[in-house]
């Protein structure tokens, strides 16, 4: 191969940071799209549409629609991970508190609440998005609640709790069950809070 050849080549290439910004740029419109139209609608064609990129391009960074999607709610879902942490941070008898103001605090929030009625909406509707949530609740947050429970069935503790959450959660902001969903944040957390306490750290 000759000189300029191999020169040619190489200002043929992508630079890295151009690539890092298509990926981002893919997963952005991603996350719009499934928030819009959810997972059912969405396609692969249209995400890369939306973002200026052949299809191919999509499935070259994250492959199937399904892994598109686990991509796209994994960094949504993101606050939500730091929930472990909150167990931590303070005496044992307010974990149930601090753990229920945490998970509240995220839904209140207009910023974090969007992406996260997008995931629920979409898990609730189609299966395989439903199979992409329990993967991330169990692996990204159910275990490092449990870690950090020190008792024997610590699993099983951070499920009960984390039901009690998601489902008060799916009533106030997803259903909107009234008079749930108009009730003070405090009111809300001042009565599951002792139910959390209990179920992490109870007989």
């Amino acid at each position: 191969m000759t000189g300029p050849e191999i020169v040619s080549r190489r200002r043929g290439r992508r630079p890295r940071t151009e690539s890092a910004d298509t990926r981002d740029r893919i997963l952005a419109v991603a996350r719009e799209e499934f928030s819009q139209r959810g997972y059912e609608k969405t396609s692969v064609r249209g995400i890369a549409k939306a973002a200026g990129v052949d299809s191919a391009l999509v499935h070259h960074y994250f492959g199937t629609k399904e892994q598109v999607f686990e991509a796209a709610i994994e960094v949504a879902f993101a606050p939500a991970l730091n929930a472990p942490a909150a167990l931590l941070d303070g005496p044992p008898a307010q974990v149930g508190e601090r753990l229920t103001r945490f998970i509240f605090g995220i839904w209140e929030n207009p910023t974090t609440r969007t992406p996260l009625l997008a995931i629920v909406r979409s898990a609730v509707n189609n299966e395989a998005a439903a199979a992409v949530f329990r993967r991330l609740i169990a692996s990204q947050l159910l275990r490092r609640i449990a870690s950090q429970v020190d008792l024997p069935d610590a699993e099983l503790r951070a499920e009960l709790a984390a039901a009690q959450l998601v489902g008060c959660a799916m009533l106030r902001y997803v259903i909107k069950v009234e008079p749930l969903v108009s009730a003070d944040i405090e009111q809300v957390i001042a009565r599951v809070a002792p139910v959390v306490q209990g179920h992490l750290t109870g007989p």
